[in-house]
């Protein structure tokens, strides 16, 4: 997903599922519900998010899979953050966050803190976001866990804007950031990402030539996927600055 290949992903969760249900067994079948969701979530496709997750957190309680109880929920709090649900997003990621931790394991640590800091963010709650993100940044310098380190870094820029003094300078220096690590790792849709918001910035401080610019060397990489929000927020934001 992260390499920039949408529909490709989306098949291999449909193949994961597949499988996982033939041959019956119960801890690939957790693999490919909660990993499937996080890509229907970064495509998009919200409602099949929530039905793979809901299915996992069932099967879940049906094996007594602690692991997967703790860690399952930070699935569905990644959705409540991205689809306006900032309440239920706290709440959830929290719990999840704090289950997470007393199993031992930091898996998606950095990114499960990162969709919180979004939450607090929506809710004007910025010290406890910044927090997040200083966390999610220290989580992935600590377990190695980088994979995700653009989208830490473009959130903070994110919030940087909706802080209640807007600091640009930072921002830009996230989304740079960002746009860096992404480039480095190859991951075009985390480039693109990084991309748009910086393509925002600079077009509301009136460098309109230089957004687009960044924006269609992105854009113009992708060559499936067209149906899936970001490209299809990316193909929006050109035509406006086109415009």
């Amino acid at each position: 997903m992260s390499l920039g290949y949408p529909e490709a992903a989306l098949a291999d969760v449909d193949y994961a599922l597949k499988d996982a249900r033939e041959i019956g067994h119960a801890a690939t079948l957790f693999m490919a519900l909660f990993f499937g969701s996080w890509i229907h979530l970064f495509c998009g496709n919200y409602a099949a998010g929530h039905a793979l997750v809901d299915e996992g957190l069932a099967l879940a309680e049906e094996k007594g899979a602690l692991t997967w109880k703790a860690v399952g929920p930070n699935f569905r709090g990644a959705l409540f953050a991205t689809t306006g649900k900032a309440s239920d997003a706290v709440l959830t990621l929290t719990s999840g966050i704090t289950s997470t931790r007393s199993m031992g394991t930091t898996l998606h640590l950095p990114r499960t803190l990162a969709h919180l800091a979004t939450a607090h963010a929506e809710l004007g709650q910025f010290d406890d976001a910044w927090r997040c993100i200083e966390e999610a940044i220290t989580a992935a310098e600590r377990t190695k866990e980088t994979w995700f380190e653009a989208e830490v870094n473009r959130v903070a820029g994110e919030i940087a804007l909706k802080s209640p003094e807007p600091d640009a300078a930072k921002a830009e220096a996230y989304f740079e950031r960002a746009l860096a690590i992404a480039c480095a790792q190859q991951a075009k849709s985390w480039e693109l990402r990084a991309a748009m918001s910086m393509t925002r910035l600079w077009r509301d401080q009136g460098k309109r030539d230089e957004a687009c610019n960044l924006l269609v060397s992105v854009y113009g990489w992708f060559t499936e996927g067209f149906d899936t929000i970001d490209l299809k927020e990316a193909k929006a934001l050109l035509d406006e600055l086109h415009a």
